[in-house]
């Protein structure tokens, strides 16, 4: 996650044509800390009906990146143009 979370804090990374897709795993879980920092855990099926109470889905077209305070965001509005670039790239 780590990785991903770079990349969408990467300007010049946010301006490519075709954005490289998330490497994430179903058996790993991804963290962002208290402290924040980021984190990836090899899950296990013990507690899945715990990890999974109160948990919520993320909804499609949801846009993750670290803002200049190093804080993590979502937004869930739109952030293509019509044409598929990316809305927020430098100019």
């Amino acid at each position: 996650m780590a990785a991903a979370l770079t990349m969408l804090a990467t300007p010049a990374l946010a301006q490519r044509a075709s954005p490289a897709p998330w490497e994430l795993k179903p058996d790993m879980g991804y963290a962002y800390g208290k402290d924040g920092s980021t984190l990836a855990y090899k899950m296990g099926t013990n507690n899945a009906g715990l990890l999974l109470k109160g948990a919520k889905k993320v909804p499609r077209g949801t846009l993750f990146f670290i803002g200049q305070n190093g804080q993590l965001y979502m937004r869930s509005g739109p952030y293509l143009e019509g044409d598929g670039k990316f809305m927020f790239g430098s100019n």
